[in-house]
């Protein structure tokens, strides 16, 4: 009995293969990929409202010849919502005892248009023997207006926090920056002045989502996700300007509308799926963290968050990590799935990097979801990331494909119903 048993659940196993390899084909991977990563998008910036609606548009085309539906409330795939807006600073001038700073030397963080402070406004220090970034965070969060001056001790660490938040920045219209913090690098002063002019321009976005119904299940979702969205236009290299984001995550956008189309022909979910091409996670997580506002997170049963397996993960192909393995059973249901097959799912390699924060999972992690980012990147040596030469030359396509594969096969108890992972306890995550 038991040996009938396992040949039938072996002929299942076969079965689902047999469908993923038919369904989820090299051409169709590359196809989305060149189109998502072509040079007319110009890195698909969220703020840059023409090329993120093209690729908009495109992946909502693939969703309506798939079959999906929008979902609840919508009348099409796009979820639009405007809630925020971009602060850029237009001039920044200032001066400490009568010498003209460089603006690499200053941090303006503030959310208002005009600004002008003297010597009268408080001033403030980070000192060489304390730590940089716990001092940093509580300054940026204070509602006071004042002047921060920063050991010249901290250099190194003042230019990476320099890089992250000068220039434009996107923030929700509803909690803007109460004061003014001006970070100048340098010893402190009493004699003084900032003068600097912002412009406020708003933004409008879109999530692009698609939902296959489930049969006996219709009120419990499995969300699969990726960002769409990546970070544009850098200063040139070799000529190249364009940061195309193949890995980036068209990669991972791909892996979402190629899974959408494997279950809408397999058609035998019992839950809803939905699927969810994110925008705005390169410039804040603005995205996902809508999309969690519009669905309740109870009624999500898990989310495959899909970023970045475009090339092999540092144990080869056939393998891949999951973001957070430790904090739900959803890892472990995955591989069981792939029992007999040669692809395995592991645990993040990289703690360090803090790679479960920064991702699309993140937002409905919070809520308590099972949700999860699946990568093959590695990350501590990828120097490809954020640059001009992510593009579709520099893709596997064979390491997207059958990391796509081993998400359709290990998802199936979790897409049929008959398995569950445990809920991730919201008190453990930041």
């Amino acid at each position: 009995m038991k040996k009938i048993l396992f040949l039938v659940l072996l002929g299942v196993q076969v079965s689902y293969a047999q469908k993923a390899d038919k369904y989820i084909t090299e051409a169709n991977v590359s196809r989305v990929i060149k189109t998502l990563t072509a040079d007319d998008l110009l890195g698909r910036s969220a703020k840059d409202e023409k090329s993120i609606n093209k690729a908009a548009a495109f992946i909502e085309g693939e969703f309506k010849s798939i079959g999906l539906k929008p979902f609840t409330g919508l009348k099409s795939f796009r979820q639009e919502f405007a809630l925020y807006e971009n602060i850029e600073a237009t001039s920044l001038v200032v001066k400490v005892n009568g010498e003209v700073v460089s603006n690499n030397n200053v941090i303006l963080f503030a959310d208002v248009e005009t600004i002008k402070l003297n010597s009268a406004t408080p001033v403030k220090q980070i000192e060489k023997d304390k730590s940089f970034r716990g001092a940093l965070r509580p300054f940026m969060m204070d509602t006071i207006t004042q002047v921060v001056f920063i050991a010249p001790e901290f250099e190194n660490d003042f230019r990476q926090a320099h890089q992250y938040l000068s220039g434009a920045r996107t923030i929700e219209t509803a909690n803007r920056k109460k004061g003014v913090t001006v970070f100048i690098l340098g010893n402190p002063a009493t004699d003084f002045s900032v003068d600097a002019v912002q412009k406020r321009t708003p933004l409008k976005m879109a999530n692009v989502v698609g939902v296959l119904e489930g049969k006996s299940k219709k009120e419990e979702y499995v969300v699969f996700g990726g960002h769409y969205d990546h970070i544009g236009i850098l200063p040139a290299v070799a000529g190249d300007s364009i940061a195309n984001g193949a890995d980036d995550d068209a990669s991972g956008t791909t892996a979402v509308i190629e899974l959408a189309r494997y279950f809408k022909k397999l058609n035998s979910n019992e839950r809803t799926l939905v699927f969810v091409a994110f925008t705005a996670e390169e410039i804040g997580g603005f995205g996902s963290r809508y999309f969690s506002k519009q669905i309740n997170p109870d009624k999500v049963v898990a989310m495959f968050n899909i970023e970045m397996i475009g090339k092999p993960s540092k144990w080869g192909t056939n393998s891949a990590f999951i973001t957070g393995f430790e904090r739900s059973d959803f890892g472990e249901i995955l591989q069981k799935n792939l029992a007999g097959s040669k692809f395995e799912f592991k645990s993040d390699p990289y703690p360090e990097q803090n790679l479960f924060y920064r991702s699309d999972n993140a937002t409905l992690a919070r809520l308590g979801v099972p949700a999860h980012t699946i990568s093959t990147d590695q990350i501590d040596i990828d120097k490809l990331y954020h640059s001009v030469d992510d593009e579709f030359e520099s893709m596997n396509i064979q390491n997207i494909v059958s990391t796509i594969k081993a998400i359709a096969l290990s998802s199936k108890t979790i897409v049929n119903g008959t398995a569950t992972p445990k809920r991730i306890d919201k008190s453990t995550v930041r």
